[in-house]
């Protein structure tokens, strides 16, 4: 009987700031996934389809996804992925600067598994989304 590989996790994180983007990678456990990152809403639907430059894209096992995004909103990509029987099932975290309670019911209507406001300061900030990896990646059995 053979060893059978375990592939490691994979993490999409579709963040337009920069300074966002290095909190987030800085705050995962290093090495623990493979992690793609994107800065807009246009080109996330474009990798999670499959499409040109990303043709052998592999599916994310999560998605954290911030809500203003440039050219596509993050709520914009959840109604795409609603649309698109093979996009629904995958776990979608909007992490995002807004509080918004319009934001927040439009985001779980189109399909948001969990809604998480960024915190303001750094030490929040990173226990939230070391929070949101312990959450999804340990306590949840993903498909």
């Amino acid at each position: 009987m053979g060893v059978r590989q375990v592939s490691k996790r994979q993490l999409l994180v579709v963040e337009d700031n920069p300074g966002d983007i290095d909190l987030v990678l800085e705050s995962l456990t290093e090495g623990a996934y493979e992690i793609t990152v994107l800065q807009d809403g246009q080109e996330a639907l474009r990798y999670l389809k499959r499409e040109a430059p990303y043709g052998g894209s592999a599916r994310p096992d999560l998605i954290l996804l911030d809500l203003n995004l440039p050219k596509l909103t993050g709520n914009e990509v959840l109604a795409t992925m609603a649309r698109c029987e093979e996009l629904r099932g995958i776990p979608t975290v909007v992490l995002t600067s807004s509080d918004s309670e319009r934001d927040i019911v439009q985001s779980y209507q189109l399909g948001a598994n969990c809604y998480v406001r960024k915190p303001g300061d750094l030490h929040s900030y990173q226990a939230a989304v070391r929070e949101i990896e312990q959450f999804w990646f340990s306590a949840v059995c993903l498909p």
